[in-house]
């Protein structure tokens, strides 16, 4: 499989709250962290997704927003991974950022040269990757 989107975490279904047309998709990452997807019910019955079952979510660095020092901030975005900036890639207008999480993954956003500067963003600092649940993608394998 090829994709154009920057991001994809691989994990396995931890919970599903099902409503009456989307359902939370709660997936658990190899390092630990959970992120949260909203897929329609038919979605889920599509993908065949249930607790224990390997997936993948994949999210556009577009759809990602980095924040730093997060301290009693509330946020509406119901995914949060915090890591290191393993690197910062300047361009014209934007800076591609890849933050490191626990597990070995990474998350990758696009962000303003401004906000790269804003932020301190440098190799090594501390970085929070945030991104709402309608924003991830999710996939499995055909068996």
């Amino acid at each position: 499989m090829k994709t154009s989107a920057r991001n994809c975490l691989q994990g396995t279904v931890a919970a599903i709250r099902g409503g009456a047309v989307n359902d939370e998709i709660e997936l658990a990452l190899r390092g630990g962290a959970r992120i949260v997807a909203t897929v329609t019910h038919e979605s889920t019955e599509a993908l065949g997704l249930k607790p224990g079952v390997d997936a993948f979510a994949l999210i556009k660095a577009s759809s990602v927003i980095v924040a730093t020092d997060l301290h009693d901030v509330r946020l509406s975005a119901r995914n949060s991974l915090e890591g290191k900036v393993r690197s910062v890639t300047p361009g014209a207008v934007n800076g591609e950022i890849v933050i490191e999480i626990p597990g070995g993954d990474s998350i990758v956003a696009i962000v303003t040269q401004s906000s790269v500067a804003s932020l301190g963003l440098v190799p090594g600092s501390s970085a929070t990757a945030l991104f709402k649940a309608s924003s991830v993608l999710l996939g499995v394998r055909k068996a």
